[in-house]
């Protein structure tokens, strides 16, 4: 078990840029990685697996982890949840898998975002970006617009598009959708999402998160966008 060196830095970072460990049995995907991130501004340490992650972070601190999920011995998803409970460091789980498991799996293990692979690198940095000022208390980058396949929903207007197509929403539609758009890739709960506490009107969310479906959803019974995590309440993927 050996942890690589980092790919050979141009120039020297200082030492408060942000640290990342890159765990990832594919070691394309780590030399990419490392030589993007440092373009970017971050000191990065990669690791083939999981006992070379642990390895590192006995002699390291770390301000972030991208960790694959699927990797040959201990699993990301155990790495992940051993890491929350015993050092709660900022995690961007990597996934390879189209099925909606993964995602959930590890957002409830507690992982703040995640990225399917293949990933558009300039996506990946600004979803660390995000972590780390979320994980150091500062304000999200948050855009006015989000994309949703042929959907585009504007946060100033409350206006949601199909192409040139403007899809009609009540001002509860529009409220929720502005609160998913807030916090696109985090899961929301229903308490949260609902007026006010009651029981009944978290089940009446349901029901109205079921409509909003029927308008952002090319198959609304198998939404791709707006999704329930399971004891969690509901998330918004945006493209």
């Amino acid at each position: 078990m050996t942890i690589q060196p980092a790919l050979r830095a141009k120039e020297i970072l200082p030492d408060d840029a942000p640290h990342v460990l890159v765990v990832d049995d594919d070691q394309r995907i780590r030399d990419l990685l490392s030589r993007y991130l440092h373009e970017n501004g971050f000191r990065v340490t990669p690791a083939a697996d999981a006992a070379a992650a642990r390895a590192a972070m006995r002699g390291l601190s770390f301000d972030l982890v991208i960790l694959d999920i699927m990797m040959p011995g201990e699993s990301g998803l155990s790495l992940a949840r051993d890491l929350k409970a015993n050092i709660n460091v900022p995690i961007c789980m990597l996934t390879a898998r189209s099925d909606t498991t993964d995602r959930i799996e590890g957002l409830e293990a507690g992982v703040e975002d995640y990225v399917a692979k293949p990933f558009e690198p300039r996506e990946l940095l600004l979803r660390l970006q995000n972590i780390l000022r979320r994980a150091r208390g500062g304000p999200s980058v948050v855009k006015d617009e989000v994309r949703m396949g042929a959907y585009t929903f504007s946060m100033g207007r409350g206006e949601l598009k199909r192409g040139e197509e403007t899809i009609k929403l009540t001002e509860r539609e529009r409220d929720l959708m502005r609160m998913f758009a807030q916090k696109p890739g985090s899961p929301i709960p229903r308490h949260e999402l609902a007026p006010d506490e009651s029981t009944g009107s978290e089940r009446a969310i349901d029901v109205q998160i079921n409509r909003l479906r029927r308008k952002i959803e090319t198959d609304p019974s198998n939404p791709v966008y707006l999704q329930t995590v399971r004891g969690k309440g509901y998330i918004l993927y945006t493209d």
